[in-house]
């Protein structure tokens, strides 16, 4: 799965250096067989399951800056993102530097309108989030955006500083929701297999 962020990122021609952070030596090496290099080791407290995003990348950059870089743009490209394509992260540079934003940020739309979304309350019955929205019309309500975990681009110093991704210091970089598919569970794994496959076989 590394393998598909890897050559996205080289086929881009976007990058001077594309590096990996990782603590693992395994995944290292599978990223070195894939034309990125991973000159560093996470720290133990970079490495466990709870690490947010802006600490992991506000240490890459300061990693560089230790060795004598001075990066001025920065991209975040998750390795749980098999459909990432190249020429995003040309629009995303472009955006980035043409908006003078913090960040670029891949999002594409929720397929339903959240303000309708439902739980399950105590008793196992349904209840509206919003029950305020009981009577509302789909088409009256706003469309709503989320994050679509590819990658963020943006200044080295934005991320050495930690300011927030998903804020007001943000655009997004839209990408259609057939292309927009984060793996964190196993139903995300099968269900991007029968994506990749249906783009690969020339899908828009």
């Amino acid at each position: 799965m590394l393998a598909w962020s890897a050559e996205a990122a080289l086929a881009s021609g976007c990058f001077d250096r594309v590096i990996l952070s990782t603590d693992d030596e395994e995944i290292a090496a599978i990223a070195g067989r894939h034309g990125v290099d991973a000159p560093f080791r996470r720290p133990p407290e970079l490495a466990d399951d709870h690490v947010g995003t802006l600490p992991v990348i506000a240490h890459a950059v300061e990693w560089l800056r230790a060795q004598g870089a001075s990066p001025r743009l920065v991209c975040c490209i998750h390795a749980t993102a098999p459909l990432i394509r190249a020429e995003d992260l040309r629009e995303g540079l472009r955006r980035l530097e043409e908006t003078g934003a913090d960040y670029v940020v891949t999002c594409t739309t929720y397929p339903y309108p959240v303000e309708r979304a439902l739980r399950v309350d105590a008793a196992g019955r349904i209840a509206m989030l919003h029950p305020e929205h009981v009577n509302t019309r789909s088409q009256d309500l706003l469309e709503a955006i989320h994050d679509a975990g590819q990658f963020y681009w943006g200044r080295s110093q934005a991320f050495a500083e930690r300011r927030p991704i998903l804020g007001p210091g943000s655009m997004p970089l839209m990408i259609p929701r057939h292309r927009a598919q984060d793996i964190d569970t196993l139903e995300d794994w099968t269900r991007v297999e029968f994506l990749h496959r249906a783009l690969t076989e020339g899908a828009p």
